[in-house]
């Protein structure tokens, strides 16, 4: 089965915590601290192997998990950073932020890497709090929670030539008479339902691989009958056959088939309407088809202005013509770059770029609900992820960095008053004045 779009959650390994140890030894007099810190949570990393050809794992194991890293060691001795893990994806995978919709990555080559949850950092262990006024403290960090998302997988086929046109032109036809691909072929429309690749081998050693996109509709830019599932696909191919049933055996007229499908090829992506395109006109074989493609060429000429559009008769059926389009397809392509034909990831001054910056010392907000007034801050609220509350110590240091930050003095400002209940995430502190630290865990 041929799996193209699967939504995933990772998370990246929570750091070890830190820990609160004292040296122990016979001979050294009031040893101090010696807690070691926690090692760094793994990353979930996504890696392209060319030998993945679907999504297909992803609908059975939806969530990945790196291991944490290791706590932290007696004798000053750091706990083991994690191991990342590594999770294979196939070439042409375009990895989308589910809740903000960014383009995290464009994977296209073989071993490329990217990172999509990182790993949390160690907390540290006592030793690193040691000062001069308070040589053993009784204080040590939890480690940092790993990274967690969602994120939406979308597989475009990397080929050299795409087959594109409206249903039961005969483009698996075409592509089971040039490979040995074994598409399934039907007298009906949407016979091939998902895109169906086969390897071109020419003389000299020249080859190519060939992809029968599903057929195309009017609309399908929109997402008529399966549009985005069968446009994704065309993105990656840099070269475009275009297949028109020029005996018009379906009752359409074959010029405006293909006015059509190019609309929908722009519409989708502008950057499809430049790609090389060659119109194979298909069912030569059939009665009334040289007329056809007679009136065919002559609007083409008038429509396409500058613009060349070689166009090659052909008989699928008959075979007649196919080693000449074939030839012609090699020939375009050798003119084209080899580098993927469209960049799905903006350019790097499009990007957005986080820099680490100092916080500002007011980055929190304060409301009030009720009897209780609620800090709300990011930096405050990981702070106390990594706080161990139920140490005094650690209460202590906590409180000290929330005056230093200004938190009471704002409280203050807000009418705060002692004995009053203050609110930071999920804990609860009294409000007390007349010390040197202001809040008092409850």
């Amino acid at each position: 089965m041929f799996v193209d779009k699967a939504k995933v959650f990772v998370k990246g390994g929570d750091g070890g915590d830190g820990i609160v140890s004292y040296r122990r030894e016979k001979y050294v007099p009031e040893g101090g601290p010696a807690g070691g810190d926690g090692g760094k949570g793994g990353n979930v990393i996504f890696r392209v192997d060319e030998g993945l050809r679907t999504l297909m794992d992803f609908r059975y194991q939806k969530h990945f998990k790196a291991p944490r890293g290791e706590r932290g060691k007696v004798k000053g001795m750091h706990g083991a950073n994690a191991e990342d893990l590594i999770v294979r994806i196939p070439p042409g995978t375009v990895i989308i932020d589910e809740e903000t919709g960014e383009t995290i990555a464009d994977m296209t080559r073989h071993g490329q890497e990217v990172i999509v949850a990182r790993g949390g950092r160690g907390g540290r262990g006592n030793m690193r709090f040691a000062t001069m006024s308070n040589p053993a403290p009784d204080i040590a960090e939890k480690g940092e929670e790993g990274e967690e998302r969602w994120v939406i997988m979308e597989l475009k086929v990397m080929a050299d030539v795409g087959l594109v046109g409206f249903p039961s032109v005969g483009k698996s036809t075409l592509l089971s008479v040039v490979s040995a691909a074994k598409p399934k072929i039907g007298a009906y429309h949407f016979t091939t339902l998902t895109p169906n690749l086969g390897v071109v081998d020419l003389d000299e050693g020249r080859s190519f691989v060939l992809a029968d996109l599903p057929g195309l509709i009017e609309g399908a830019h929109e997402g008529v009958g399966l549009g985005h599932e069968f446009l994704r696909h065309v993105e990656r191919t840099r070269v475009i056959i275009h297949v028109v049933d020029m005996s018009a055996s379906e009752g359409r007229d074959p010029f405006d088939d293909w006015v059509k499908i190019n609309e929908e090829l722009a519409l989708y992506n502008a950057k499809l309407a430049e790609r090389p395109q060659i119109i194979a006109a298909n069912k030569m074989d059939m009665p009334g088809a040289e007329e056809h493609l007679r009136e065919f060429r002559e609007r083409l000429a008038a429509a396409a202005g500058d613009r060349e559009y070689p166009v090659m008769p052909i008989s699928s059926l008959t075979k007649k013509g196919v080693k000449e389009l074939m030839y012609k397809a090699a020939e375009v392509l050798e003119s084209v770059p080899q580098t993927p034909a469209v960049h799905e990831v903006p350019e790097t001054e499009e990007r957005k770029v986080y820099k680490l910056e100092r916080r500002d010392k007011a980055d929190f907000t304060i409301r009030r609900h009720n009897e209780e007034f609620i800090v709300e801050s990011e930096a405050i609220e990981r702070l106390m992820k990594r706080s161990n509350l139920n140490s005094y110590d650690s209460v202590m240091r906590f409180a000290t960095i929330m005056r230093r930050m200004g938190v009471d003095e704002a409280l203050r400002k807000k009418g705060a008053k002692h004995g009053d209940t203050i609110r930071i995430g999920n804990y609860t502190f009294e409000f007390f004045e007349g010390t040197d630290n202001e809040y008092l865990y409850e």
